[in-house]
């Protein structure tokens, strides 16, 4: 369950405080170590872990059969193993889509809810569970139910009961319950009127029963008796049939029992491709045919070429499709990542200083955060700061903050022997790493685990590109991936987790109840914060060089992208848009949902029933993994008028979140909205919000028409015109290509840009061009100019009136002549007397070639007053393909007026020659 989030950290702890239930217990167990990192083999004294309703402990129900296997929690289907209340033994309703279930004494209700009730005043639609027919086995009353089996989309619970047996196998998608019975015949009780159409083949019977069609199939005949059904079989299935001429399609694969279910994926870096393949292991229980039936969602069928037949079921998710055959695949591009977005040259980097030293010298840099999950939002906001403070060149205080999320990381991220707070421990009969203090639920429901280890693993990849030694596994990257694989383990071969615990990889997204306790199935509140989770995976896998960790978080990524797209926001739909398109009903009046329930939707949140925190809910936090909002740009304008016309205004509360999000589709009007800001969101901060807008603002909105072959990119198209942006983790400098035949050369360890608007290097040691808006006073030491060279035209590198270190050589550019060579770090050139007139000059391109050998790069920068004056701009540059490869590289500076002593200079990390220069000019 998402639970309650209140508005203060205060009261939130003040809420877990009130309600957690003590359980007094021995010191935590000796701790086990994961590089120099460990977790704790028992909870802390006074903490609780898993517990139902009234605050007992409780254990999974799984029979002998299952003893020992990581058990799933936070499924579609997890009431069944999780007993939530003391008085049902038999679980919730379950919301398999098309089907629905709901297990009772006598065997599996099914049922196919398929017509939509807008609820709750208009403020929520849902399509309720409700009984059609029992599968059974005569005479059988069981106590309880147990899960016998489960795979990555199905479940199989077992009814036990006066010498009868029911084992059931049901899942996502399937329309098919497969029934094995013993000790009473096979039995299908109908729960109303029932209308026998179809009784003419021998062990097949079509019904209809609330008016949906429904097929028995059996290896012995059926006899039909009043409210039943029964047959002397051991094994038989009962189909939900999308219409009655498809019974022969049906019965075709009636025996063919699904026994397995197992998602696959890779990622094509060349092609920015993420695909899942989705199989079904079946086998034949009478005659030879295998394969099976299968309705896919709206979000798989748009992104699977596979063929599916022209029969569909509706559901809570909009249309689902039926396909003939084992397996499918979905492909999706992946449209990237960053560690943060590129400093624009607008920005006003003292105010951003200000507001940096404002967030560090508080009292309490971490205003108060000791739970998991605001100590993980507290992370986020000093992460952000940190890449921030490295851009604008202020490193004693990105300095101070690496420290700040090292230490604090590395304490939870470590368990001593008694401690009480900031470790996690492993619960053994659940199979989890939880944190103490827990929060929202954390310890006694699991819930929630997704968002709040997400922020951990997000700060963790921000400390790996200053301090990759402390992210390596050897020291505090294995509790990293430990947390990333306690909510959604990727490694098969881990079995101290159950694979992909929140993550739902048929359903396309996560799930946030660990006991999915409801009548209305599990939910999932933030599907932000989901995203989130899958960003840090990928720039910590990334980071650290782990590829399996990397493909993992692409995979539920791109997975989650479409979801949320069609199931959050409806974006082919809107409200009372009746198109097929649509996923929300006509009658339900809103254009996006503050929860995703098993049976529905909902426009609320689990606090309040604020606008601004309903639509925020699906916006925060802010990432350099957040645009993917960008796929639905117009669905965006819309969100945000949607959410000021039922706020009665524009947003006050969480302006700063929403004006970010508002940011990705329409830039000038967030600018313009933004102002000096508001109080920001707990994980969120002024200075974040400023340097996001305004570097949107210039660089322009995200363009997923062009992909690139490293996951961490994004390009940003502003008027037609793109800036091509990309992080390297390597060791050395690397060429990005980008689908449109763009090309950018980053350095090692560093994000680079370049556009129309000015380009730039992040490095994870310090920006080595921090752009500014405040007029650079220069002090010039050599003598006065003795001639004029016009800055806006091309000034011959050549024709320098001084150098050190510089050749001259022929050139192959155009034009002929010659450039200048051999340049390498600490060589210059001058340029005296570069006019600029009237104009303010803000950039400055350069023709360059270079031939280096691999991991050879550097800058080519501007300077005035002297060599080693201040730096105004800078563009990084590598290989270009050969020494007279000649290609124009633009960079933003800061403003330039009047008659200036020009220096270009030449920096890098190895003493090699990295380029040549034929001519270089500037521009307005």
């Amino acid at each position: 369950m998402r639970s309650t989030r209140p508005r203060l950290a205060a009261f939130a702890a003040a809420l877990v405080a009130a309600t957690a239930i003590a359980v007094v217990l021995p010191p935590a167990a000796n701790a086990v170590a994961v590089g120099a990192g460990s977790y704790a083999t028992g909870r802390p004294a006074g903490t609780v872990g898993p517990s139902n309703s009234d605050g007992a402990p409780v254990t999974p129900k799984v029979t002998s059969r299952m003893a020992g296997q990581p058990v799933p929690t936070n499924e579609w289907w997890s009431s069944l193993v999780w007993q939530r209340y003391a008085g049902n033994p038999y679980g919730e309703n379950l919301y398999a889509h098309p089907m629905s279930f709901h297990a009772a004494a006598q065997g599996l209700g099914v049922g196919y809810p398929n017509t939509a009730a807008v609820v709750s005043n208009g403020t929520a639609y849902e399509m309720m569970h409700r009984d059609d027919l029992f599968v059974g086995v005569s005479g059988l009353s069981s106590s309880g139910v147990a899960v016998d089996g489960w795979s990555d989309w199905t479940v199989s619970p077992l009814w036990t009961g006066g010498g009868r047996t029911l084992r059931a196998t049901i899942g996502h998608g399937l329309p098919y319950v497969f029934a094995e019975a013993t000790g009473g015949t096979a039995r299908v009780g109908f729960n109303a009127t029932a209308t026998v159409w179809s009784s003419t083949t021998p062990g097949v019977l079509g019904v209809t029963v609330n008016g949906h069609d429904y097929a028995a199939f059996s290896p012995s005949a059926w006899t039909v008796s009043g409210s039943e059904a029964t047959s002397a079989a051991a094994f038989f299935s009962v189909a939900l049939l999308p219409s009655r001429d498809a019974l022969p399609l049906f019965q075709k694969y009636a025996f063919s029992f699904v026994t397995d279910t197992k998602v696959t994926w890779s990622y094509d870096s060349a092609t920015a491709q993420s695909s899942a393949t989705y199989a079904a292991t079946t086998v034949a229980r009478q005659g030879t045919q295998t394969g099976t039936l299968q309705a896919l969602y709206r979000h798989q069928w748009l992104n699977s070429a596979d063929a599916v037949t022209a029969h569909r079921y509706t559901s809570p998710r909009g249309e689902m499709r039926l396909r003939e055959g084992g397996s499918f695949t979905t492909r999706q591009a992946f449209s990237g990542v960053l560690p943060a977005l590129p400093l624009s040259g607008q920005a006003d980097t003292a105010r951003l200083r200000t507001e940096i030293d404002a967030e560090l010298n508080a009292a309490d840099p971490w205003k108060g955060a000791s739970d998991t999950y605001w100590t993980g939002k507290a992370l986020n906001r000093l992460s952000n700061l940190a890449r921030i403070a490295n851009q604008i060149g202020y490193t004693a205080g990105r300095d101070r903050l690496i420290a700040l999320l090292r230490d604090r990381l590395s304490d939870w991220l470590t368990a001593t022997p008694g401690e009480s707070g900031r470790h996690f421990a492993y619960d053994s009969t659940w199979d989890t790493l939880i944190g103490y203090p827990a929060s929202f639920g954390s310890d006694s429901e699991l819930n929630d685990h997704h968002f709040h280890y997400g922020y951990y693993v997000l700060a963790a990849a921000v400390v790996a590109q200053h301090d990759p030694a402390w992210a390596a596994d050897a020291r505090y990257g294995g509790m990293v991936k430990l947390l990333v694989k306690d909510a959604n383990n990727y490694d098969r071969s881990e079995s101290r987790f159950p694979f992909l615990r929140t993550f739902d990889a048929y359903a396309g997204q996560n799930w946030a109840s660990g006991h999915q306790g409801f009548a209305a199935g599990n939910n999932e509140e933030s599907s932000s914060e989901s995203m989130m989770f899958a960003t840090a995976a990928v720039l910590f896998g990334q980071a650290t060089g782990d590829n399996a960790l990397r493909d993992a978080g692409i995979y539920l990524y791109t997975t989650q992208q479409s979801a949320i797209g069609q199931y959050w926001f409806n974006v082919d739909g809107g409200a009372g848009n009746q198109a097929q398109g649509s996923v929300f009903p006509p009658a339900f009046p809103h254009s996006t949902v503050g929860i995703v329930w098993g049976n529905g939707g909902a426009y609320s949140t689990w606090w309040t029933a604020n606008p601004e925190e309903i639509h925020g809910i699906n916006m925060l936090p802010i990432t350099g993994g957040s645009l993917y909002h960008g796929a639905w740009k117009a669905d965006i304008v819309q969100n945000i008028n949607e959410m000021r016309a039922n706020n009665g205004g524009t947003e006050v509360e969480w302006k700063d979140v929403i004006t970010e999000f508002l940011a990705i589709a329409d830039p000038a009007q967030a600018l313009a909205n933004y102002g000096g800001g508001l109080e920001p969101e707990s994980g969120d901060s002024r200075p974040h919000a400023y340097h996001w807008i305004t570097s949107l603002n210039t660089y322009g909105t995200p363009d997923h028409s062009v992909t690139a072959n490293v996951p961490t990119y994004a390009v940003l198209n502003k008027n037609g015109a793109r800036t091509y942006v990309a992080y390297n983790p390597g060791a050395t400098a690397a060429t990005v290509a980008f689908s449109d035949g763009q090309t950018l050369s980053v350095p090692a360890a560093s994000t680079g840009w370049r556009g129309p608007a000015g380009s730039g290097v992040d490095s994870g040691t310090g920006s080595s061009n921090p752009p500014t808006t405040t007029t650079t006073t220069t002090t010039t030491t050599t003598p006065p100019p003795t001639g004029s060279r016009n800055a806006f035209a091309a000034i011959q590198a050549e024709s320098f009136d001084g150098q050190d270190g510089v050749v001259t050589e022929t050139t192959t550019d155009t034009g002929a002549g010659q450039n200048i060579a051999g340049l390498r770090n600490g060589d210059w050139a001058l340029f005296r007397g570069v006019d600029f007139g009237s104009a303010t000059g803000r950039q400055f391109s350069a023709r360059v070639a270079s031939g280096a050998a691999d991991g050879v790069s550097g800058l080519v920068e501007v300077r005035t007053g002297s060599p080693t004056g201040t730096v105004l701009g800078s563009f990084a540059l590598a290989n270009t393909g050969g020494w007279q490869s000649w290609r124009t590289v633009p960079a933003n500076m800061s403003p330039l007026t009047g008659k200036q002593d020009v220096y270009l200079t030449f920096t890098s990390g190895q003493p090699a020659d990295f380029v040549n220069v034929n001519w270089f000019s500037f521009g307005q």
